[in-house]
């Protein structure tokens, strides 16, 4: 499975009980978070996500909107008692401000953070079953978005069949991922017996804050899904320009040029009360759009 459920969708001021960015990546029982603006665990624990499972965090960018709840939030999990590792991947920057912070707070954690600075484009963790890639974006300053792809989804189980041959449910977890079932008499049951093949392996792109710019879309070029920022509707698209933002089209349009199957669309000024316009605007060029909205987890087509 591969889903992304958005804590936040707004820009640069909360409003509208509407809050900066942030998004939690469900990656088959992997959890990892894209931003964490104000009000991230906040969110976190009005929607039931479990910081405990997350290990890696991906920064996009250095304005407040994308980070200024990230020491908040991993302060947190050392006070309640994280031990494991975590993975903090961001603009190089990004590590002298939180030993700053640290360090005039007297605080040391209980827990290794790991920092992995963004310096150049491809992959930055790949593990058997995934991998996270990053690309530079065209923002105002260094900025930069990142794909999650699927290596060997999970096969599919047949309870049926797996009943039948006396496998119980306990070990249906480690059939998904190709194993096969050794009985108390030693006889082998093959996993493709009681297994239906994996699909193909999906992938989710998030590009970040960025001015319209084709290189995008070659950039995501192909991915199941992408979330493309979309501060304006398209009757600001000088405002837009200006302020290193894109509107509701242009991101429709890097969508299609692109070909990914669906569209999530977020980031948006808080000059705007209502959304609706923007889900309208964006569907006359690519259809299959749709809002980030807070709160709701989007499955990956």
């Amino acid at each position: 499975m591969l889903a992304v459920t958005i804590l936040g969708n707004n820009s640069a001021i909360p409003a509208f009980d509407r809050h900066p960015t942030a998004q939690v990546i469900t990656l088959d029982d992997h959890l990892f978070l894209i931003d964490c603006g104000e009000g991230t665990q906040t969110q976190m624990n009005k929607y039931k996500i479990r910081r405990s499972r997350i290990n890696h965090i991906f920064i996009s960018h250095l304005h407040g909107d994308h980070y200024f709840g990230l020491i908040g939030l991993i302060t947190s999990m050392g006070l309640l008692g994280r031990n494991q590792d975590l993975n903090l991947y961001g603009p190089p920057p990004l590590i002298d401000i939180f030993k700053m912070q640290l360090e005039v707070a007297d605080t040391k954690l209980p827990y290794n953070l790991i920092f992995h600075p963004l310096k150049e484009e491809g992959i930055m963790v790949k593990e058997n079953r995934f991998q996270v890639s990053c690309f530079r974006v065209f923002h105002r300053i260094e900025c930069w978005g990142f794909i999650f792809e699927q290596i060997r989804p999970p096969r599919k189980v047949n309870p049926d069949k797996a009943r039948i041959a006396g496998i119980p449910a306990a070990f249906f977890d480690r059939l998904k991922w190709g194993e096969n079932y050794e009985t108390k008499e030693g006889n082998i049951i093959t996993n493709v017996s009681v297994t239906d093949p994996a699909p193909k392996p999906k992938s989710y792109a998030y590009s970040a804050d960025t001015v319209f710019n084709p290189l995008v879309a070659e950039k995501v070029a192909g991915v199941d899904m992408l979330y493309h920022e979309s501060t304006y509707l398209k009757d600001l698209e000088e405002r837009a320009a200006k302020r290193f933002h894109c509107t509701t089209v242009q991101a429709a349009e890097i969508a299609k040029i692109a070909g990914v199957k669906k569209l999530l669309i977020g980031h948006f000024s808080s000059k705007y009360d209502k959304l609706d316009e923007f889900e309208k605007e964006a569907r006359e060029v690519f259809p299959n759009t749709h809002l980030a909205l807070e709160g709701v987890s989007y499955m990956v087509p």
